[in-house]
């Protein structure tokens, strides 16, 4: 990663290697979030095809309680990708230049939350468990419409199903290789090998957030969580500052 990235996520238009750094650093923080549901309660809370598919298992098979929850947990995926678009669209109209500084922060904010909640779990009974799940749920929807967004729906972080699918396709090609003849006098395209690298790459970090997460929790327990919740506020501080600096500015300006 480059040392300007910070000053170049103030920009609004961002080189897209800078968005594919951003969407790495999202996916590592992604993967670190899903194991520590998964630590906390025992549920992967990225898996909104799991999750669906679940509804419906429930549903036939008479356990409606059950289903209602999963409904519970996809509608809290949409409210967090819903928040992000609703703070970026109020951001653009703003003309701020950390159009996604202000979900990174509350992203963050709702992880400690989280580790708070989940470090208090014995306390606060077996009841507060499922509210406990969605806010995980919620914290995904949130991150994932930020990359999408960002990215323009060229990247996902928080579910690896559409990257590691996207990445066979790309292997395919690879294998096949590139023939001049093609098909139907059509020249065969060959692999995106930048492609090949970012689904690599985006993959490889989202394990990685995994076992850190892991690593972490085994070591400091629910206090992992201020780490992750430190990136993301590390990445949304000079973008917020800078904000602050224009708004004071244009005060300024008014005043004069």
């Amino acid at each position: 990663m480059r040392a300007n990235i910070l000053q170049e996520l103030i920009q609004l238009v961002r080189a897209q290697r800078t968005n594919r750094q951003l969407g790495g650093v999202l996916a590592f923080i992604a993967g670190a979030i899903n194991a520590g549901g998964f630590l906390a309660v025992q549920r992967y809370t990225s898996n909104t095809t799991g999750i669906v598919s679940a509804i419906a298992g429930d549903l036939i098979s008479g356990h409606v309680a059950w289903a209602f929850a999963g409904v519970a947990l996809l509608i809290s995926f949409i409210c967090g990708a819903a928040t992000t678009g609703a703070l970026a669209t109020r951001a653009r109209r703003r003309r701020l230049q950390g159009e996604f500084a202000h979900p990174l922060v509350l992203e963050a904010v709702l992880l400690l939350l989280f580790g708070l909640l989940g470090a208090n779990l014995e306390l606060l009974g077996e009841w507060f468990v499922p509210s406990t799940v969605l806010l995980p749920c919620f914290i995904m929807g949130l991150q994932n419409a930020i990359v999408s967004k960002i990215s323009k729906t060229e990247i996902r972080t928080t579910h690896m199903t559409g990257v590691i699918t996207d990445l066979g396709v790309e292997l395919g090609r690879w294998i096949h290789g590139d023939d001049p003849r093609g098909v139907d006098g059509q020249r065969m395209v060959k692999a995106d090998s930048e492609k090949v690298a970012l689904y690599t790459t985006i993959l490889g970090l989202f394990v990685g957030g995994g076992v850190v997460d892991a690593i972490a929790f085994s070591v400091v327990g629910f206090a992992a969580a201020v780490l992750f919740a430190a990136v993301l506020v590390t990445l949304a501080a000079l973008p917020m500052l800078q904000d602050l600096r224009s708004m004071g500015d244009r005060s300024t300006g008014d005043v004069s």
